[in-house]
């Protein structure tokens, strides 16, 4: 893919400087969980990127500090994680989080999200996750934000029918957005919407985001199903 044709990308891609443990894990790891940009017109089998046969597929777009997906990987070996993320201080720690707990069933899109979707098969995820992403909250940045018609459009093709999308913000002009977006989608029919945390499924864990925001303003949860076709 050439830079001309690449989605324009307005989020952070490093931090602070990462300690030699961090960097090692960047170095010896990441290569071997890694997924490559795909080509223009490529296709990609998701389950052959995994060393044993897998179930389901999930993806999250922009895991942050990997958190929620480790947790979500342990808690569901025989489901494929696909954790799409930029942020290279984000992806050590994530990488901290699969060495430590053994993990085999991530693997890792260092990139915009945006390049992956379109080489995914339609309707060959079970859920995807985007929780607490950049809020753009000025409204003339309203175009970054990734849950818009576009990047709907894309979920809810390779979501399959019942499948399951989860969002989450703590900002209230995002989470008014999303209300939006959400419920004007034709492919979508809302599960729940609530700012209550004890009403969400047993299997939906804090992030480290989350529980920082927690101290100050309440998020909302989406969760959404995928119609049937």
């Amino acid at each position: 893919m050439t830079e001309e044709s690449r989605p324009r990308f307005f989020g952070r891609r490093s931090g602070k400087a990462l300690r030699q443990q961090a960097l090692g894990l960047l170095e010896d790891l990441l290569p071997r969980l890694a997924i490559g940009v795909p080509g223009r017109g490529d296709t990609l089998d998701p389950a052959s990127l995994f060393p044993h046969p897998v179930t389901e597929i999930w993806l999250e777009v922009g895991f942050g500090g990997g958190e929620h997906l480790a947790e979500q990987a342990a808690a569901y070996p025989l489901v494929g994680m696909i954790g799409c993320e930029v942020f290279r201080n984000g992806i050590a720690s994530l990488l901290g989080h699969i060495s430590t707990n053994a993990l085999e069933n991530i693997r890792i899109f260092h990139e915009d999200a945006r390049l992956l979707l379109p080489a995914l098969p339609e309707a060959s995820l079970a859920r995807v996750f985007v929780l607490f992403p950049d809020p753009w909250p000025k409204r003339s940045h309203a175009e970054r934000r990734f849950v818009g018609p576009a990047n709907l459009d894309a979920v809810a093709r390779l979501l399959k029918d019942g499948g399951e999308l989860r969002v989450a913000s703590d900002d209230p002009t995002y989470a008014a957005w999303a209300t939006r977006q959400l419920g004007q989608h034709a492919a979508f029919e809302p599960v729940l919407v609530t700012v209550e945390r004890d009403l969400l499924p047993s299997d939906w864990p804090q992030t480290r985001y989350e529980r920082k925001c927690l101290a100050g303003r309440a998020p909302t949860f989406f969760q959404y199903r995928r119609k049937a076709r």
